[in-house]
């Protein structure tokens, strides 16, 4: 049994290839992240990791829409997403697999 809490986790990853974890493992990556309304993250894309989000509670906007509670969104690889919490919102975040230095941002 390993134990872990997700306060003591970097920005909400919890398995991964990376350290601290609750969990090695280079097949995937999870976290669960909380945003403030507001909150952002820069355009970026994988060039072999699919990334999957659920709007767990809240309303963001991804690839020019809105998504709500309840929404699931899969991004291929190659594809460039951006984030803005259009309200407080808590998301689960996959990644698969778990490559390292992965993530391209863009101008």
């Amino acid at each position: 049994m390993n134990r872990a809490h997700l306060s003591d986790m970097v920005k909400g990853w919890f398995v991964g290839n990376f350290n601290p974890t609750a969990f090695a493992t280079e097949k995937c990556e999870v976290a669960v992240k909380n945003y403030k309304k507001g909150d952002r993250d820069a355009p970026h894309y994988h060039e072999l990791a699919h990334e999957i989000t659920v709007v767990l509670d809240g309303t963001v906007k991804m690839l020019n829409k809105t998504w709500q509670s309840g929404d699931v969104v899969v991004i291929e690889p190659g594809e460039i997403s951006s984030f803005e919490a259009l309200s407080n919102a808590t998301l689960v975040v996959v990644k698969v697999p778990g490559v390292k230095d992965d993530k391209y941002l863009v101008d």
